[in-house]
C-alpha cells in the first residue's frame, strides 16, 4: 500500500483472491450491460460513409430503437459476454504487472503505464476474435449493407432463431471467406488503439484523483473523488485514441487487411473530422462505463481486502 499519496492504493498483495475474483465477474458483466448500446451505437457511426445512415449518436439511439426495438441495440451482446475472459485476463495482468515494475521504480506514473498497456496486450488476444464476431452482428438490421456478411434470412413459416444461430451463420461465414485468420482481422489495429489506451487512462486516473484530491475537502470520501477522476481519464484517453479507433472499426467490419491504407482513405474522403467519428458515442460510453468501473473496481477492492487490513484503510 502506497501511503505517500492522499488518495490509497490497494496493490495486488493486500487483496483475498478468492473474493476478488468472485466480485469481478459480477461486476465486469454489469458493466457491459449497462455501456453496450453506446459500444452499437459507435461502432455503427464509426462504420458508415460520412452520414448515409445517422446524423448522430442521438439520432442513430431514436433511429435504432423505432426500427429494431430494444433488441436491437443489444445485437451480439450474448456473444460478447465472452469477454468477461479477457475481463478478468486484464485485471490480473494489470495488478500482476504494476507489482512486478514496483520492484524497479516506486513512481505511480510509470507503473500505471507499464502495466495498463501490458494488460491490454493480453486482453485483446483473446478480445478480438470475440468483437469481431460481435461488431457484424452489430452491424445486422439497419446497418447490414456496411458489412460483409449477413445472417441468413429464416423460412416462411420456421421458428426465429436462437442467438447462437445466428452467431453460427456468422462464425461459418468468417471462416469460409477467410480462415482462421479472419478471426484476428484488425488485430494489429486493436493494439494501435487499446494498449495506448490503457496506459493513458490508469496514470490520467491516478494522476486526475490526485490534483481532485488537493482541491476537495479532507473529509470527502476517496470514492467519490475517484469517481470523478475516472471520466476524466476516459474522456482523455479517447480522445487521444479515436482516430485509431475508427480505423480498427472499418478492419474488422469492412474486411480489409491494410490499417495505412485504411486511415489515407478515411482522411481523402471524410478530412479530418472523420477521425472524430464515434467520438461523443465512445465519450457517452465511456462516462458512465468509467464511474461504474471505477466504483466497481475500487469497491471490488476495498471488499477484497484481506482480513487483517480492513480496519486500516481511510475511504
Amino acid at each position: 500500500m502506497q501511503q505517500k499519496r492522499n488518495i490509497q492504493i490497494i496493490e495486488w498483495e493486500d487483496l483475498d483472491k478468492r473474493k476478488f475474483y468472485s466480485f469481478g465477474v459480477f461486476m465486469t458483466m454489469t458493466i457491459r450491460a449497462t455501456v453496450y448500446p453506446a459500444t452499437l451505437i459507435r461502432t455503427r457511426l464509426q462504420v458508415q460513409r460520412g452520414k448515409s445512415l445517422y446524423n448522430g449518436t442521438l439520432d442513430a439511439f431514436v433511429k435504432i430503437l423505432r426500427a429494431e426495438g430494444v433488441r436491437g441495440l443489444y445485437r451480439g451482446f450474448m456473444v460478447n459476454t465472452f469477454t468477461l475472459i479477457s475481463g478478468q485476463a486484464y485485471i490480473t495482468t494489470y495488478e500482476l504487472v504494476r507489482k512486478y515494475v514496483s520492484t524497479y521504480s516506486t513512481n505511480n506514473t510509470v507503473k500505471s503505464l507499464v502495466a495498463g498497456g501490458s494488460a491490454s496486450l493480453v486482453a485483446q488476444s483473446i478480445t478480438v476474435p470475440i468483437d469481431v464476431i460481435s461488431q457484424q452482428l452489430m452491424m445486422q438490421g439497419q446497418g447490414e449493407h456496411l458489412t460483409r456478411f449477413r445472417i441468413k434470412p429464416r423460412m416462411v413459416g420456421a421458428k426465429h432463431k436462437v442467438t447462437f444461430g445466428q452467431t453460427r451463420d456468422i462464425i461459418a461465414q468468417i471462416f469460409a471467406t477467410d480462415g482462421l485468420r479472419g478471426f484476428y482481422r484488425g488485430y494489429m489495429a486493436s493494439l494501435l488503439t487499446y494498449i495506448p489506451n490503457s496506459a493513458v487512462w490508469w496514470p490520467f486516473y491516478h494522476f486526475y484523483a490526485e490534483q481532485l484530491s488537493k482541491m476537495a475537502p479532507s473529509d470527502c470520501p476517496h470514492l467519490v473523488l475517484q469517481a470523478m477522476a475516472g471520466p476524466l481519464a476516459a474522456a482523455t484517453a479517447s480522445t487521444v485514441t479515436n482516430p485509431m479507433d475508427v480505423v480498427r472499426a472499418r478492419v474488422q467490419v469492412e474486411g480489409r487487411s491494410s490499417i495505412i491504407g485504411t486511415f489515407k482513405q478515411l482522411i481523402r474522403e471524410e478530412g479530418f473530422w472523420g477521425m472524430t467519428k464515434g467520438l461523443s458515442a465512445r465519450i457517452i460510453s465511456s462516462t458512465p462505463t468509467a464511474i461504474v468501473m471505477v466504483v466497481g473496481y475500487e469497491t471490488l477492492k476495498k471488499l477484497s481486502l484481506r482480513p487483517e487490513l480492513v480496519d486500516s484503510r481511510h475511504w
